[in-house]
């Protein structure tokens, strides 16, 4: 598996730091205001990146095309998804603004394309990767279009066989080769936990040797952050400045304080995780001499005495010599006369 794959010049891999994607889609409910906003709150959460949706709505969706059962359920209205998207459809000059806006901020602009189009408006911004959404998994004339701009590719896997992510993979090599992440995901708003199965990264991490990552679409943190526990290396999550606007995704997003929360869980957990090597951490090191035992005088042992099983005993301070010594140190005579409960030691032993 490759170390690690360079995004916007930061390091995304194995024993790097979990690149966190703030998802805000179409939260922006096609008000270019409101996507600023979006950015802010992505900045201020401490989010590595802000990704958003780039479509021509007549060029990704046939007006026949039904809304997902989430999508009507959320939205709460009877209409064509492409009714529905073109309300969601930001105009093109619109990502050259958003892009400039999340440079002067210091975030990373990332955007999913749904055509050809959006693509090449995104290769011409320069965008630091290309953010593939899961419902394209299977669209291979697309992934190799894409692939062939040799871009990173950070691809979703929601929906997916591991035949279909292999066939995709293939795709992608033959096409440019660019790096690959790919995120598991379960496409549904919000995914229940038992239909979660992050042990499906580490299948996908032998499969195909590229850094694995997670896209949640979960109610709460807890799964995000047991991702990164298993290891992770890019965190994508829904955020929405309220989930009570109307729109299909809001309801299974963040709100900023949440995703701010995500973004702090996230590098605790990575914090925690350390260096596998077993051995005691620095603070540990006076609570040792505190907790763990060793060998003290039971009684008084007058300079010249030999220690018996009788004058010795094992209690707490740890700073005499340790319990599996006491074999060793019987017979030998004091040094100096030993008060009762003084931890032996060398120095007090001929």
């Amino acid at each position: 598996m490759p170390e690690f794959i360079e995004i916007a010049g930061r390091r995304v891999g194995p024993g790097h730091p979990a690149f966190v994607i703030a998802e805000a889609g179409v939260n922006h409910n096609g008000d270019l205001d409101l996507a600023l906003r979006l950015v802010d709150s992505a900045v201020a959460a401490k989010a590595d990146a802000v990704k958003f949706q780039t479509f021509i709505t007549e060029e990704s969706i046939s007006p026949l095309a039904v809304q997902a059962a989430y999508q009507r359920e959320n939205t709460g209205r009877e209409e064509s998804q492409f009714e529905m998207v073109k309300r969601l459809e930001l105009p093109f000059e619109a990502f050259a603004k958003l892009n400039e806006y999340c440079q002067s901020r210091r975030i990373v602009f990332l955007s999913s394309p749904f055509d050809t189009e959006s693509v090449d408006l995104l290769d011409g911004l320069q965008v630091a990767a290309f953010k593939i959404a899961s419902g394209e998994i299977t669209n291979l004339p697309f992934l190799a279009y894409i692939a062939a701009k040799r871009r990173p590719i950070i691809l979703s896997t929601g929906m997916s066989y591991l035949g279909e992510v292999e066939t995709a993979m293939s795709t992608i090599r033959q096409a440019g080769n660019p790096p690959v992440i790919l995120l598991h995901c379960v496409s549904n708003y919000p995914a229940a936990s038992a239909d979660i199965n992050l042990r499906a990264m580490a299948t996908m991490s032998r499969a195909f040797e590229v850094p694995i990552g997670y896209s949640d679409h979960s109610d709460g943190l807890e799964i995000s952050l047991a991702a990164v526990a298993l290891g992770a290396a890019v965190i994508e999550k829904h955020f929405t400045l309220d989930r009570a606007l109307p729109g299909p995704d809001h309801k299974a997003s963040l709100e900023p304080e949440e995703l701010a929360e995500l973004v702090r869980g996230i590098r605790t957990v990575e914090a925690a995780l350390g260096d596998g090597h077993k051995q005691p951490a620095r603070s540990e090191l006076n609570t040792s001499e505190v907790a763990r035992k060793s060998l003290v005088a039971a009684q008084d042992i007058p300079k010249g005495a030999a220690l018996t099983l009788e004058s010795i005993s094992i209690k707490r301070p740890g700073t005499g010599l340790p319990p599996a010594m006491r074999d060793q140190v019987i017979g030998r005579l004091a040094r100096i006369e030993i008060a009762a409960g003084t931890p032996i030691t060398l120095e007090v032993l001929e």
